[in-house]
């Protein structure tokens, strides 16, 4: 307790103010670089428990639990960046990727016409029960699963989306990446979630789209081969079901979102 009465009779002066903000601010900026990741999780609960244990040990005497404490510091400390480290690679590569947003500049007629193709294509895919999957890349870089395909790049259309899904095609088994109004790579292979699906209409397909939302901030979409059903996933989660003004819906709020992100949207006139 006496530790505590003299932590807060400190913050008389602004300096012990900014000092305490600045450790709350380190605490928050991690939260928010990994968040909508698996670390997220991980980290809210070495908070939980790092908290939990600094009361316990101050409180009361507990010789040997803090002196095991104290000896173990040093291993979790090492063992973080190891079990952390795809997080850590993303984070640092996310902060790389911040500092020109504000450059960047979106054409929002461009981005309806990506939209309609993308519905379009999704349409046609599953009135002909045509399996897909297409991932739409978001802040976090998918240039790793990108350059495990084969390279595309080619403008997104509804033909060239057909063609790249069409069955028996060497492109058709794997995910097609979409980066802007490219698409970049198709035949790629993706994580695959390790959460426990227990529905049998959910295959591979399903699995990697839920996938490779856990460790990205990126859209999935499938085609059910089986069902023609469409789904997306985001942030580990999987909607099912939806027809073609529900995904326009999702596909807005997604492109809306990453616009508000890297920067200013133009109109069609100031694009010209």
């Amino acid at each position: 307790m006496s530790d505590l009465i003299a932590i807060f009779s400190r913050l008389a002066d602004w300096q012990s103010i900014f000092d305490l903000t600045l450790v709350t601010l380190c605490f928050f900026t991690l939260l928010w670089l990994f968040r909508g990741t698996l670390a997220e999780q991980l980290l809210r609960g070495i908070f939980t428990i790092g908290l939990l244990l600094f009361v316990i040990t101050r409180f009361a005497e507990l010789t040997a639990f803090s002196w095991l404490l104290r000896s173990s510091s040093v291993m979790v400390l090492v063992a973080i960046p190891v079990i952390f480290q795809p997080e850590i690679r993303r984070a640092l590569e996310r902060v790389g990727r911040g500092a020109p947003f504000f450059l960047r500049r979106t054409n929002s007629a461009m981005t309806q016409e990506l939209i309609n193709d993308i519905v379009r294509a999704c349409e046609q895919l599953a009135e002909r029960e045509h399996g897909a999957l297409l991932i739409l890349e978001g802040r976090d870089s998918l240039e790793e699963y990108i350059n495990r395909g084969i390279g595309i790049e080619g403008e997104v259309s509804v033909e060239l989306l057909m063609t790249i899904m069409f069955p028996g095609t060497p492109l058709h088994d794997g995910a097609a990446i979409i980066q802007d109004d490219k698409i970049m790579a198709a035949s790629c292979i993706l994580p695959l979630t390790s959460q426990n699906i227990s529905d049998s209409q959910l295959g591979t397909r399903h699995r990697a789209a839920i996938g490779i939302t856990e460790i990205s901030d990126a859209m999935s979409i499938v085609v059910s081969e089986e069902t023609g059903a469409i789904s997306i996933a985001t942030g580990t989660r999987l909607v099912r079901g939806l027809d073609s003004n529900d995904l326009r819906h999702k596909l807005t709020e997604f492109y809306d979102t990453r616009q508000a992100t890297y920067g200013i949207t133009e109109s069609p006139d100031e694009s010209e």
